[in-house]
């Protein structure tokens, strides 16, 4: 206990935290999704804070392309899977804290009974299917969702669900295309900022300090150093969104359309459709459409066209994987 007041002793002495906040800081779970730009610096903190207990997901293995954006792998890390060789090292930083690390992707399907243990989570994926997903399970199970989102020079950060609107209230239209790291660049000190302030918040949350940052959001812009942001407190929830899914979900009776063009088909029952021939698909109204691509922007938006031209039940399949 002597270790534990030396330790944390500088967050301590603030009157926010105290013996008691840390106290139940100890006794915290928070769910981090993506062991990357952004979980790297989120992850760091808490675990420097001496939060008990922490998740790890990420399917994705360290590239060298990574290493400007997430300093905390070495070189001869290159090749593992992120989410264990990030638990490692955080280890050794602070052995109290026990990190839960699982190399592999998010799934939709398990993804209610993760949120519904943890007490806040954290989407540092930077992926459409996962913020989405995580936005919709911790809207129906009421835990806070910290979102981060950062490319180029510029990010963002959102305090949802948990009693605030989630993150399809503040972004019901998305994107027609989604940039990437590889396509747009990214500046290492923007993503970890952004990082950063994701830890601040969930802390924030987990010890109940007012003037809460749920339903808030605060943007970023490194290119002119202006920062912004604002209150979604009544942001409306769309109706009807559509829910993606995992694989364990499809069912014989689905109708699996695969708007991949530069894959083969993720299923044997699967055909191809381009995005744009969409609207001429005529499926029986007792079938289920489960649309897939990559990422899932294509599949919502691709969903989106159908459910103007189809009234029956449509699911959304991400692959990233693939």
């Amino acid at each position: 206990m002597a270790d534990a007041v030396t330790r944390y002793a500088r967050q301590m002495i603030l009157p926010q935290i105290g013996p008691s906040g840390q106290d139940r800081l100890s006794r915290a779970h928070v769910l981090i999704v993506g062991a990357g730009g952004l979980g790297v610096p989120a992850l760091q903190y808490l675990v420097g804070a001496g939060v008990g207990r922490i998740t790890l997901i990420d399917g994705d293995v360290i590239e060298e392309t990574n290493l400007h954006r997430q300093p905390i792998y070495p070189i001869a890390s290159i090749g593992q899977p992120k989410a264990t060789a990030a638990a490692q090292i955080m280890t050794a930083m602070n052995p109290d804290v026990h990190i839960d690390a699982r190399p592999e992707w998010l799934d939709p399907a398990s993804t209610p009974a993760l949120v519904a243990g943890a007490d806040v989570v954290l989407d540092c994926a930077d992926s459409f299917a996962v913020s989405l997903t995580l936005s919709d399970a911790c809207l129906a199970a009421h835990v806070p969702l910290i979102a981060g989102s950062a490319l180029a020079t510029s990010g963002y950060v959102a305090g949802c669900c948990g009693g605030a609107p989630s993150l399809r209230a503040i972004f019901p239209d998305l994107p027609t295309g989604g940039g990437t790291c590889a396509t747009n660049g990214v500046m290492g000190p923007v993503v970890g900022m952004i990082g950063a302030l994701q830890a601040q918040i969930a802390m924030a949350v987990l010890l109940n300090l007012p003037d809460s940052p749920l339903g808030r959001l605060i943007s970023f812009d490194a290119a002119t150093w202006r920062m912004g942001g604002f209150r979604f407190d009544r942001a409306p929830e769309p109706d009807d969104p559509l829910p993606f899914i995992g694989r364990t979900q499809i069912t014989e009776q689905d109708l699996l359309i695969d708007l991949r063009t530069e894959a083969p088909p993720f299923h044997p029952a699967a055909r191809h459709v381009p995005p744009e021939d969409i609207g001429q698909l005529s499926p029986p109204d007792d079938r289920r459409v489960v649309l897939a691509c990559k990422t899932g922007l294509r599949a919502h938006h691709a969903g989106q066209a159908l459910r103007d031209a189809w009234a029956g039940k449509i699911a959304l399949l991400a692959l990233p994987e693939a």
